[in-house]
Parts: structure tokens; C-alpha cells; sequence
């Protein structure tokens, strides 16, 4: 069975801090997505890549913040996120990778 190489432009990478690691006790999966990206898409993409069940996905978009970095004035872009409700049953374990 071959990967289609367009699913890994949909999922960029998993999102690892607290807040992602606390939801997945509820069996929820953070994932940074391309800004493009849908709902149907990201769910297709994450149930062929990593093999499981996908109930629900809810998206959200951090907006880009002005920074400063040695007085010079910079801005982050914005950023896709998606958490991914799995089935009962089904894990993801986003610190070994693909």
C-alpha cells in the first residue's frame, strides 16, 4: 500500500506542548495543517497516515503576532491548527513520528 505524497502536505506536524499533551488523554491529537487544508481533507490525511479512526475535527487559526527580535520589528505568520478527535480505541503516539 503506497502513501499518497499530497497527505503530508495537509499535516505539517504534531503540536507537543502542555496543553496538546493534557488533551490527549481524551483521545484528541493536535496537529499544525497547511492554512489551505479542510476538515474532510485533514480527516482523510490523518486516518491514512497513521492508520485509525477519526470521529471529529475542529480547526482553529492562531493569528500571526508582531515581535521584536534586537530592535528589529518582525512578524510571525499565521498558523493552522487542527485537533483531531479519534475513536474509543485508537491512539497516536506523535513523539516517535511517521
Amino acid at each position: 500500500m503506497s502513501i499518497d505524497p499530497k497527505l503530508f502536505d495537509v499535516i505539517l506536524s504534531p503540536v507537543i506542548t502542555e496543553k496538546a499533551t493534557a488533551l490527549s488523554e481524551h483521545n484528541k491529537v493536535v496537529f499544525k495543517v497547511a492554512k489551505t487544508a479542510t476538515k474532510p481533507q485533514i480527516k482523510q490525511a490523518v486516518e491514512k497516515l497513521f492508520d485509525v479512526k477519526v470521529t471529529s475535527v475542529n480547526t482553529l487559526v492562531r493569528k500571526g503576532k508582531v515581535k521584536r527580535f534586537r530592535g528589529t520589528i518582525g512578524r510571525q505568520s499565521d498558523v493552522k491548527k487542527a485537533v483531531v478527535t479519534l475513536a474509543e480505541g485508537h491512539t497516536i503516539d506523535v513523539t516517535t513520528g511517521l
